[in-house]
């Protein structure tokens, strides 16, 4: 008689598809807190920049409710649509790709907040600054890594400071 597999008894779970559904109810849970959390962040700029509901709807491109879902954390918006909210709410877009969960946090630094902040260069042009900005900083760990440590030698003739120039004269 050849081997059959065997079937579970009607109403039997199998605890590996058990394990499963527990996964996804978790990623269900995070997706909704992002969802909400995003949504929140999206209102509170949209109040703190005094702009109505109609109006950032209108200068990103969506539909009152469309937008109205998301700050209810109804609806997850694409990466599209977070885009279009950012140029509407005049605020980084890589903020709001973070905050949704598109992007990973990069770390704290002055320069890529002022970079990021500054209203008046674009978007794309504050993209290139930080991708130059990063490459300068990625270029000078390496520098220091490759670096001994060097002993200071007495200052030559060439480098002689102005001060001791001119007493010399």
């Amino acid at each position: 008689m050849p081997d059959y597999p065997e079937v579970p008894a009607e109403g039997a779970t199998d605890p590996a598809d058990e394990v499963g559904a527990g996964e996804l109810a978790a990623r269900v849970v995070k997706v909704k807190d992002a969802a909400q959390d995003i949504g929140s962040f999206i209102r509170s700029q949209r109040e703190a920049a005094q702009v109505s509901l109609r109006q950032l709807a209108l200068l990103a491109g969506v539909s009152n409710p469309y937008l109205s879902q998301i700050e209810r954390g109804l609806r997850n918006p694409s990466a599209e649509v977070l885009g279009q909210i950012a140029k509407g709410l005049r605020v980084s877009s890589e903020a709001l790709y973070v905050r949704a969960g598109y992007l990973e946090q990069r770390p704290y630094s002055p320069v890529r907040d002022a970079l990021l902040a500054d209203v008046a260069i674009t978007e794309r042009q504050k993209q290139v600054l930080l991708e130059i900005y990063e490459s300068f900083c990625r270029e000078n760990d390496s520098s220091n890594d490759e670096l001994a440590p060097v002993e200071k030698a007495e200052p030559s003739a060439e480098t002689k400071p102005l001060e001791q120039e001119s007493e010399d004269e």
